[in-house]
């Protein structure tokens, strides 16, 4: 059954996929020349770059390689291509419908439609290279962010506690040891005293992770109390147990719902990602179980990779959640997507005495490409009462 699924949703998306590409190869046949080697060249790239994503996922099962990574590498891109193409040529088409109910378009462009046509071509792709290469730029770009909370709470000996907190690292073929290294240099410049990955340290196969021993960068994390993570719905996508297992040996505590008392001053509690069902068939433990032995009279700070139903932290008394997965979009306009699917897509929220932020993640899925935000690690200091 659980193969059947993956049979129908894996035969889904590439249907989705192919078809999409569909709509782009006729489009971009119409803004070429016919019969001319520049037209074979563009098409060729094409089928080639709408192919090599999925090409590069299968081939890296059977034989993971410098040539399965490249396949990857260009697919990805592409991702990213394939929104702004069909954005654009939206776009075009509900200008030529304008035009044909009104006739808006001066003469000069009416009068000479194929060299119209070309002229267009080049100039949409033009500025969706722009935009791609605008937005790979900016996905290599870390920011960092400080925010202060107040915790209405005691804390033993503390009166604060300086958190470093980054998500969506997707270590893989796409992210490797050498975005690592710069994430782990910066974290440790922030000199933090806990150090929280609220999941999807590794992206959907961790057969590259272990070929480049890139978790090995992890081991170089600093901070007083360690580093904590929990599971992300693409440690499930690839292997949740051999994904724990690795970070585990290289120096990173993940939580699977469980909570645990640090320095007899606050707790962590940490859950398993809402994904375990789709990919184990087992249930998460509800919070409520998860927190039973959790003393709300010292500060409580939560972990879930998922920002769904925020109100549940509220209502068990957590005083921090620390949220990831949405990369609030990614790419732009897909940002107005996820805030309407969460109650908070990016950033910070209070509900009650409850704290909120959802990071839009230091990595990213699929393409190497940010519109819209920043990769970032978040700098959160709570202030206890004293």
């Amino acid at each position: 059954m659980k193969w059947l699924s993956f049979l129908i949703f894996f035969t889904v998306i590439l249907s989705i996929h192919f078809l999409v590409n569909f709509y782009i190869y006729r489009k971009i046949s119409l803004f070429l020349p016919p019969e001319t080697i520049y037209r074979t060249i563009a098409l060729t790239t094409f089928w080639i770059s709408a192919s090599s994503y999925f090409a590069g996922r299968v081939l890296e099962k059977f034989y993971l390689s410098l040539f399965s990574d490249l396949l990857i590498w260009i697919g990805a891109i592409w991702f990213a291509f394939m929104l702004y193409f069909v954005l654009s040529f939206l776009v075009v088409d509900f200008l030529r419908l304008v035009d044909y109910l009104f006739g808006v378009f001066p003469s000069f462009i009416t009068r000479n439609f194929p060299n119209t046509n070309y002229i267009a071509g080049i100039i949409v792709f033009g500025m969706i290279s722009l935009t791609v290469l605008f937005g790979f730029i900016n996905s290599r770009y870390i920011v960092v962010k400080d925010l202060e909370m107040k915790i209405e709470k005691k804390a033993g000996n503390l009166t604060e506690l300086k958190i470093t907190m980054f998500s969506d690292l997707h270590l893989g073929s796409m992210i490797g040891k050498k975005y690592a290294q710069k994430v782990v240099r910066m974290v440790n410049e922030q000199n933090p005293d806990i150090i929280l990955i609220p999941g999807d340290i590794i992206d959907e196969d961790i057969e590259p992770v272990l070929r480049d021993s890139i978790c090995e960068e992890l081991k170089k994390l600093r901070s007083k109390y360690g580093t904590y993570s929990i599971t992300g719905n693409h440690e499930y996508i690839g292997n949740a147990e051999k994904a724990v297992d690795y970070l585990t040996r290289n120096g990173i505590n993940v939580l699977r719902d469980s909570s645990l008392l640090v320095d007899s001053s606050f707790y962590l509690v940490g859950r398993e990602d809402r994904s375990i069902r789709q990919f184990t068939g087992r249930n998460r433990k509800p919070l409520p179980e998860i927190m039973k032995d959790v003393t709300k009279d010292l500060p409580v700070i939560l972990m879930d990779h998922q920002p769904f139903k925020l109100e549940e932290a509220e209502g068990l008394g957590a005083d921090l959640q620390l949220s990831g997965h949405t990369h609030h979009g990614q790419l732009w306009p897909f940002n107005f997507i996820t805030e309407k699917i969460y109650e908070l897509s990016w950033g910070y929220k209070m509900k009650g005495n409850t704290h909120y932020y959802v990071s839009c993640g230091v990595g990213g899925w699929g393409p190497p490409v940010r519109i819209g935000s920043r990769p970032e690690i978040v700098n959160i200091s709570l202030v206890f009462s004293k």
